[in-house]
């Protein structure tokens, strides 16, 4: 799945409330990949492919990318990406993001969520609504690809997170 076939070519239709479901993580690093995995899988269902108002993007390591992409205007933005929480692995979290920082500098490899998101705050971009639907890593330091089976068995938790979000059914 590509960024720009999937997030950059939707334009905003007719008021429709819009939001952009974002993948942060880097797959060469185990489970933080998780965030990647999520929005592949999102990406390739067809019922994500057919809503007009929803755009999956990975973003990877590039969060400067994300900030490129609200520009094209947002209501709501969820992003996914490994969240070590202090849970068990695999334990998939849903957060409200309730306040952001305006960046005063930026770092063009913004690898973290926060980054990325302070200089959207900056840009006047930042959506009304931000999630982050997150996933207890077990491994994210060794350089191995592929998730942990915990985690790789979150992907579908995660999914079903994000699809209650999309239907405005509570994140608790």
């Amino acid at each position: 799945m590509s960024a720009s076939r999937s997030a950059s070519n939707r334009s905003r239709r007719d008021g429709v409330a819009r939001t952009l479901i974002a993948g942060f993580g880097n797959v060469l690093r185990g489970d933080d990949g998780f965030g990647v995995a999520v929005v592949h899988r999102l990406g390739d269902l067809v019922e994500i492919q057919d809503r007009s108002d929803v755009a999956v993007m990975e973003v990877g390591t590039g969060g400067i990318h994300l900030a490129q992409e609200l520009l094209g205007g947002y209501e709501r933005l969820i992003i996914v990406d490994a969240m070590t929480r202090g849970g068990s692995p695999g334990s998939v979290y849903v957060v409200e993001v309730d306040g952001v920082e305006a960046a005063e500098r930026v770092d063009m490899h913004l690898t973290i969520p926060a980054a990325a998101l302070s200089v959207a705050k900056a840009l006047g971009v930042l959506p009304a609504r931000v999630f982050m639907v997150g996933c207890e890593p077990e491994h994210v330091d060794d350089m191995v690809m592929g998730l942990t089976p915990p985690v790789r068995t979150a992907v579908d938790s995660a999914i079903l997170r994000i699809r209650e979000l999309l239907n405005g059914r509570s994140m608790q």
